[in-house]
């Protein structure tokens, strides 16, 4: 599952899991003694298998087969677009075979790869020389991220700024002006004195520290800010003393700078079930997980590098993806076709689904509702707690989830909005009805315990036989209405006070944050901005990424005005906002 970062959903749930921990610390000893608790668990699991049906001990039995092997340490996690995302599809098209699901009709295959942006990277063309002598890439000198792509050739002095040469800056009196300025930013100076040195005729700036002070500068491959004018390189104290150790001399340089972006290739899993009618019905659920965390999503804080299994996150709702096919392949609902997918991208921000439903395989107008599932593997034995997101989505929920079955084994929790922490909310930005099923969050939530051991496997079976029930009941209601409902706040938390009301677009790998979708009624919407407009700098903030926006709305306060920048197309425009 991917938690919004900017979300209420997320900082709520950081407060559960912050919770959990609290309370069960006074019973941890207990754990340790608990060896004989779990055995009493496994009979009573045991004892509920031997009540099942055949055909329900079946199911169990398969999502325990398709969860262990997903959750493996041969798949490392799962990470999108790695040897693990491929070991994982590969299982779930020959899964999908078995079930006897056709390919996607479009293509004549299982897969819709999408493109990942992973950050930049310094190309090996780059090179730096001072006086014939070539400097060492990444141990001597590197370029900043936002570096300009051009060759520059010239001879200054260090101790000169002339026009039409590379220019030297010593961060040192920036460093030791500013050691106790708290609002000091190095990166944002830098960046204005780049466009000032840019206009006064630098056509480089080579950046070094003598200060005792450290910088913390490096090559920051996630940076997403507008290219510089002139090229960036940054020298490190050693080269500097070696190479730049005189000042006064006239130095002959050579700089060429070649940054490109790196991606990755994740892919969609995509299996069908045509019944020749009119609507289809989309199956979903993500199986990417965090691999080893590289990504900055996990809350493991541990030294050691450890795999991200993803039991319950997502092979549990995958594993119940590939049982619900099927059981409706087998099934006499025909009403709808079906479409199953397995979403990857999703714990990078709802990469997979977005791109689907940019890029549908079918006329998206089409879909009859979606069903999404995303941990639906750690039921609660006591609470029996199972959660409906999306309930407000079509007014057809309220009377099913009114008339409907097996609440005996549910204790049903709703929440109306669309729009969450999962791959639904991409369907419903695009007018599609849908529903969101997850069984609750946990202390292992992406973290390396996230194991397959730990999965109630009965309660997951019992979500399954609950959504298949479900859909037996709609597969006489026709083509659902579709209703537009409140959406998630996407930045307010502890540490803003303020929100502008937006849905970030998580695949933007421009500068700037892309609006995916408006909050009625709040600021951003009754300033007119909309969906696809690209936010560039809020009040005196300029704003290159999702981190720095955050940073800049924690600036202002309930009752506050400024403008917000944005571009819209090809143009650029400015609108006053009141928090």
């Amino acid at each position: 599952m991917k938690i919004n970062i900017n979300s209420p959903s997320y900082f709520g749930m950081v407060v559960v899991i912050h919770t959990f921990v609290c309370i069960n610390h006074r019973i941890f000893m207990t754990f340790r003694a608990s060896f004989a608790f779990i055995i009493l668990t496994g009979l009573i699991q045991t004892s509920s298998a031997q009540k099942l049906k055949k055909a329900d001990k079946i199911i169990l039995a398969n999502l325990e087969t398709h969860i262990h092997y997903l959750a493996d340490d041969k798949l490392e996690g799962r990470r999108t677009g790695m040897p693990g995302e491929k070991l994982a599809s590969d299982y779930i098209i020959t899964e999908f075979v078995k079930a006897g699901l056709q390919p996607d009709a479009q293509n004549n295959n299982w897969l819709q790869p999408f493109d990942v942006y992973d950050g930049k990277q310094v190309d090996s063309a780059t090179f730096f020389s001072i006086n014939g002598t070539k400097l060492k890439l990444n141990e001597d000198y590197f370029p900043l991220a936002y570096s300009a792509m051009t060759t520059v050739e010239g001879s200054p002095a260090i101790a000169l700024q002339e026009n039409g040469v590379p220019w030297f800056i010593d961060l040192k009196e920036l460093l030791e002006e500013n050691q106790n300025n708290p609002h000091f930013d190095l990166e944002t100076v830098i960046h204005e004195k780049i466009n000032d040195c840019a206009k006064k005729g630098a056509t480089a700036i080579i950046l070094y520290n003598t200060s005792a002070i450290e910088d913390n500068i490096s090559f920051n491959a996630k940076d997403k800010s507008a290219t510089a004018a002139i090229p960036v390189l940054y020298v490190s104290k050693e080269a500097k003393k070696k190479f730049l150790k005189d000042e006064s001399a006239s130095l002959d340089l050579k700089i060429h700078v070649s940054v490109s972006e790196k991606k990755r290739i994740g892919h969609n899993v995509i299996g069908l079930i045509d019944n020749g009618a009119s609507n289809t019905v989309i199956i979903g659920a993500h199986y990417d997980h965090l691999g080893y965390g590289e990504d900055g999503n996990s809350m493991y804080r541990g030294k050691e590098k450890l795999i991200h299994h993803g039991a319950d996150d997502n092979a549990s709702g995958t594993a119940a993806l590939i049982e619900l096919a099927k059981l409706l392949k087998q099934s006499k609902l025909k009403n709808n076709n079906y479409l199953f997918i397995a979403f990857s991208g999703e714990e990078l921000g709802l990469f997979g689904s977005k791109y689907f439903t940019e890029h549908p395989t079918f006329d998206l107008s089409k879909t009859n509702y979606m069903i999404n599932m995303d941990m639906v593997g750690r039921l609660n034995d006591s609470s029996r707690t199972l959660t409906i997101g999306g309930y407000g989505t079509s007014p057809e929920w309220g009377e099913l989830f009114t008339d409907n079955h097996d609440k005996k084994y549910f204790t049903l929790k709703y929440d109306s909005s669309g729009t969450g922490p999962s791959d639904y909310t991409s369907f419903y930005r695009k007018d599609v009805p849908v529903l969101f099923f997850f069984t609750g969050l946990h202390k292992d939530y992406h973290r390396p315990t996230d194991e397959a051991d730990k999965i109630n496997y009965i309660g997951e079976l019992q979500v399954v036989k609950y959504i298949f029930a479900l859909m037996e009941t709609l597969n006489t209601k026709g083509k659902l209405a579709f209703t537009k409902t409140r959406e998630t706040q996407t930045t307010t938390s502890a540490r803003f006070s303020v929100t502008l009301g937006i849905m970030p677009d998580y695949t933007f790998s421009g500068t700037g944050v892309r609006i995916d979708g408006v909050s009625d009624g709040r600021p951003a919407q009754k300033a007119g901005l909309q969906t696809g407009d690209i936010i560039l700098r809020l009040g005196d903030y300029p704003i290159s990424s999702l981190e720095n926006y955050m940073q800049a709305l924690s600036k202002f306060k309930k009752g506050d005005a400024t403008k917000v920048k944005y571009k819209r197309g090809s143009d650029e425009a400015e609108v006053d906002v009141r928090f």
